[in-house]
Protein backbone atom coordinates (compact mmCIF):
# COMPACT_ATOMS: atom_id res chain seq x y z
CA UNK A 1 0.00 0.00 0.00
CA UNK A 2 1.26 3.40 -1.23
CA UNK A 3 1.67 6.00 2.01
CA UNK A 4 0.66 9.39 1.97
CA UNK A 5 2.64 12.65 2.83
CA UNK A 6 1.38 15.91 3.36
CA UNK A 7 3.01 18.66 3.95
CA UNK A 8 2.04 22.75 5.35
CA UNK A 9 4.50 25.66 6.49
CA UNK A 10 5.52 26.52 9.96
CA UNK A 11 5.56 30.19 11.08
CA UNK A 12 4.31 33.25 9.91
CA UNK A 13 6.30 36.08 7.65
CA UNK A 14 7.01 39.90 7.79
CA UNK A 15 8.78 42.10 5.30
CA UNK A 16 12.02 43.69 6.23
CA UNK A 17 13.59 46.57 5.09
CA UNK A 18 16.56 45.62 3.13
CA UNK A 19 18.41 48.74 2.54
CA UNK A 20 16.70 52.34 1.15
CA UNK A 21 13.67 51.04 -1.31
CA UNK A 22 14.31 47.01 -0.95
CA UNK A 23 12.48 44.44 1.22
CA UNK A 24 13.16 40.96 1.73
CA UNK A 25 11.02 38.42 3.19
CA UNK A 26 11.48 36.59 7.11
CA UNK A 27 9.51 33.96 8.34
CA UNK A 28 9.48 33.84 12.12
CA UNK A 29 9.15 30.56 13.64
CA UNK A 30 9.34 30.08 17.48
CA UNK A 31 10.75 33.92 17.65
CA UNK A 32 13.76 33.39 15.66
CA UNK A 33 14.20 35.06 12.29
CA UNK A 34 14.81 33.18 9.23
CA UNK A 35 15.38 34.33 5.66
CA UNK A 36 14.90 32.68 2.38
CA UNK A 37 15.08 33.67 -1.20
CA UNK A 38 12.55 33.77 -3.72
CA UNK A 39 11.96 30.13 -4.41
CA UNK A 40 12.30 28.87 -0.81
CA UNK A 41 9.22 31.95 -0.08
CA UNK A 42 7.65 30.84 -2.97
CA UNK A 43 7.21 26.72 -1.55
CA UNK A 44 6.37 28.41 1.88
CA UNK A 45 3.45 30.92 0.19
CA UNK A 46 2.24 27.79 -1.78
CA UNK A 47 2.00 25.83 1.46
CA UNK A 48 0.26 28.25 3.85
CA UNK A 49 -2.75 27.64 4.61
CA UNK A 50 -2.69 24.62 2.94
CA UNK A 51 -2.46 20.63 3.42
CA UNK A 52 -0.68 19.49 0.21
CA UNK A 53 0.80 16.47 -0.98
CA UNK A 54 4.11 16.59 -3.14
CA UNK A 55 2.47 16.71 -6.52
CA UNK A 56 0.42 19.34 -5.66
CA UNK A 57 2.95 21.64 -4.33
CA UNK A 58 4.87 21.34 -7.49
CA UNK A 59 1.41 22.38 -9.36
CA UNK A 60 1.41 25.30 -7.47
CA UNK A 61 4.72 26.16 -7.48
CA UNK A 62 4.94 26.05 -11.96
CA UNK A 63 1.74 28.29 -11.41
CA UNK A 64 3.71 31.03 -9.17
CA UNK A 65 6.40 30.60 -11.60
CA UNK A 66 4.20 31.32 -14.51
CA UNK A 67 3.18 34.37 -12.67
CA UNK A 68 6.23 36.07 -10.81
CA UNK A 69 8.98 34.47 -13.09
CA UNK A 70 10.89 33.17 -10.51
CA UNK A 71 14.51 32.56 -11.24
CA UNK A 72 15.28 28.77 -10.43
CA UNK A 73 19.17 28.04 -9.12
CA UNK A 74 17.75 24.73 -7.66
CA UNK A 75 14.54 21.95 -8.75
CA UNK A 76 11.53 23.23 -6.42
CA UNK A 77 12.17 19.40 -4.63
CA UNK A 78 15.28 20.54 -3.06
CA UNK A 79 14.32 23.28 -2.29
CA UNK A 80 11.33 21.87 0.00
CA UNK A 81 13.70 19.61 1.28
CA UNK A 82 15.51 22.70 2.65
CA UNK A 83 12.68 24.14 4.35
CA UNK A 84 11.75 20.79 5.98
CA UNK A 85 15.34 20.49 7.27
CA UNK A 86 15.01 24.27 8.35
CA UNK A 87 11.72 23.56 10.23
CA UNK A 88 10.11 25.90 8.02
CA UNK A 89 7.72 23.32 6.48
CA UNK A 90 6.33 20.61 8.42
CA UNK A 91 5.78 16.84 6.68
CA UNK A 92 3.12 13.90 7.69
CA UNK A 93 3.27 10.41 6.82
CA UNK A 94 0.48 7.51 6.89
CA UNK A 95 -0.86 4.73 5.39
CA UNK A 96 -3.94 6.94 5.09
CA UNK A 97 -5.05 10.22 4.74
CA UNK A 98 -6.06 10.73 7.99
CA UNK A 99 -2.85 8.94 9.46
CA UNK A 100 -0.61 11.60 7.69
CA UNK A 101 -2.50 14.30 8.67
CA UNK A 102 -2.31 13.30 12.14
CA UNK A 103 1.64 12.82 11.89
CA UNK A 104 1.31 16.55 10.80
CA UNK A 105 0.03 18.23 12.60
CA UNK A 106 0.08 16.28 15.97
CA UNK A 107 3.90 18.08 16.76
CA UNK A 108 2.59 21.40 15.95
CA UNK A 109 1.17 24.11 17.98
CA UNK A 110 -1.43 26.35 17.28
CA UNK A 111 -1.73 29.90 17.48
CA UNK A 112 -4.94 32.08 16.71
CA UNK A 113 -4.70 34.56 14.73
CA UNK A 114 -7.13 36.42 16.28
CA UNK A 115 -4.61 36.38 19.56
CA UNK A 116 -2.21 38.90 17.48
CA UNK A 117 -3.46 41.59 15.32
CA UNK A 118 0.14 41.74 13.76
CA UNK A 119 -0.01 38.51 12.63
CA UNK A 120 -3.68 38.76 11.04
CA UNK A 121 -1.41 42.27 9.71
CA UNK A 122 0.84 40.06 8.63
CA UNK A 123 -1.25 37.40 6.43
CA UNK A 124 -3.28 40.17 5.17
CA UNK A 125 0.09 41.75 3.40
CA UNK A 126 1.08 38.35 2.50
CA UNK A 127 -2.14 37.40 0.53
CA UNK A 128 -2.08 40.78 -1.25
CA UNK A 129 1.83 41.35 -1.39
CA UNK A 130 3.18 38.65 -2.70
CA UNK A 131 0.01 36.29 -3.88
CA UNK A 132 -1.81 39.11 -5.64
CA UNK A 133 -5.11 38.58 -4.14
CA UNK A 134 -7.29 40.63 -4.56
CA UNK A 135 -7.99 42.79 -1.14
CA UNK A 136 -11.48 42.41 -1.12
CA UNK A 137 -10.62 38.27 -1.35
CA UNK A 138 -7.77 38.99 1.41
CA UNK A 139 -10.39 41.47 3.46
CA UNK A 140 -12.09 37.86 4.89
CA UNK A 141 -8.67 37.52 7.24
CA UNK A 142 -10.77 40.38 9.17
CA UNK A 143 -14.25 39.06 8.93
CA UNK A 144 -15.77 37.03 12.02
CA UNK A 145 -15.31 33.60 11.85
CA UNK A 146 -17.99 30.69 12.90
CA UNK A 147 -16.55 27.88 14.62
CA UNK A 148 -18.17 24.99 15.18
CA UNK A 149 -18.31 23.72 18.96
CA UNK A 150 -14.56 21.66 18.70
CA UNK A 151 -13.45 24.26 16.61
CA UNK A 152 -14.24 27.09 19.33
CA UNK A 153 -12.54 25.07 22.11
CA UNK A 154 -9.45 24.76 20.44
CA UNK A 155 -9.56 28.30 19.80
CA UNK A 156 -10.84 29.30 23.36
CA UNK A 157 -7.70 26.40 24.84
CA UNK A 158 -5.14 28.15 22.13
CA UNK A 159 -5.72 31.49 23.28
CA UNK A 160 -4.68 30.83 27.02
CA UNK A 161 -1.30 28.74 26.11
CA UNK A 162 0.29 27.20 23.37
CA UNK A 163 -0.95 23.63 22.69
CA UNK A 164 0.28 21.08 20.10
CA UNK A 165 -2.44 19.35 18.33
CA UNK A 166 -1.84 16.36 20.34
CA UNK A 167 -1.98 18.54 23.81
CA UNK A 168 -5.41 19.50 22.66
CA UNK A 169 -6.91 15.98 21.66
CA UNK A 170 -5.75 15.07 25.41
CA UNK A 171 -7.65 18.42 26.61
CA UNK A 172 -10.50 17.02 24.87
CA UNK A 173 -10.14 13.74 26.23
CA UNK A 174 -9.83 15.03 29.68
CA UNK A 175 -12.50 17.82 29.08
CA UNK A 176 -10.27 20.20 30.07
CA UNK A 177 -11.20 24.00 29.78
CA UNK A 178 -8.33 25.88 32.19
CA UNK A 179 -4.77 25.88 31.09
CA UNK A 180 -4.19 29.78 31.86
CA UNK A 181 -1.60 29.41 34.01
CA UNK A 182 1.54 26.74 33.95
CA UNK A 183 0.88 24.72 37.08
CA UNK A 184 -2.39 24.18 35.43
CA UNK A 185 -1.27 22.76 32.11
CA UNK A 186 1.25 20.52 33.22
CA UNK A 187 -0.99 19.16 36.29
CA UNK A 188 -3.96 18.53 33.49
CA UNK A 189 -1.74 17.38 30.61
CA UNK A 190 1.17 16.25 32.27
CA UNK A 191 0.66 15.08 35.90
CA UNK A 192 1.39 11.26 35.52
CA UNK A 193 4.81 9.15 35.51
CA UNK A 194 4.81 8.37 31.59
CA UNK A 195 3.13 11.08 29.70
CA UNK A 196 5.76 13.63 27.82
CA UNK A 197 6.18 16.32 25.16
CA UNK A 198 7.93 13.57 23.61
CA UNK A 199 5.23 10.66 23.59
CA UNK A 200 2.16 12.70 23.95
CA UNK A 201 1.49 12.59 20.44
CA UNK A 202 2.22 8.76 20.07
CA UNK A 203 0.09 8.38 23.46
CA UNK A 204 -3.04 10.33 21.35
CA UNK A 205 -2.68 8.21 18.46
CA UNK A 206 -5.82 6.38 19.69
CA UNK A 207 -7.56 8.52 21.73
CA UNK A 208 -11.21 8.58 21.14
CA UNK A 209 -11.29 12.44 20.57
CA UNK A 210 -7.91 12.46 17.98
CA UNK A 211 -10.12 12.67 14.73
CA UNK A 212 -12.52 15.52 15.62
CA UNK A 213 -9.87 17.67 17.54
CA UNK A 214 -7.20 16.81 14.27
CA UNK A 215 -9.77 17.70 11.99
CA UNK A 216 -11.23 21.11 13.52
CA UNK A 217 -7.79 22.35 13.73
CA UNK A 218 -7.08 21.19 9.61
CA UNK A 219 -10.53 23.17 9.41
CA UNK A 220 -9.68 26.13 11.47
CA UNK A 221 -6.37 26.41 9.20
CA UNK A 222 -7.56 25.73 5.63
CA UNK A 223 -10.16 28.92 6.89
CA UNK A 224 -7.16 30.67 7.92
CA UNK A 225 -8.00 31.60 11.43
CA UNK A 226 -4.89 29.67 12.86
CA UNK A 227 -1.35 29.22 11.81
CA UNK A 228 1.16 26.52 13.56
CA UNK A 229 4.60 27.03 15.43
CA UNK A 230 7.06 25.10 16.44
CA UNK A 231 8.50 25.75 20.30
CA UNK A 232 12.50 23.41 19.26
Amino acid sequence: MSKHTYYTAVGHFRIERNGPGKTRPVILVNSREYYVDIQEMSIWTALNWRLMELEDIMSEYNRLDQSCVIPAYRTPEDCLGRLVTRGLVASGTGETCFEALYDLLSGLYVVPLSKSILLRTAAFLKLTVIKGSPVAKAWQLLRRDHPTGQEAQVMALSRQALLSTAELIKCAELDVRDVSTDEKLMDALYNDDYTTSDNIADMMSLAQSRENVTMAIANLYLRKQIVFERVS
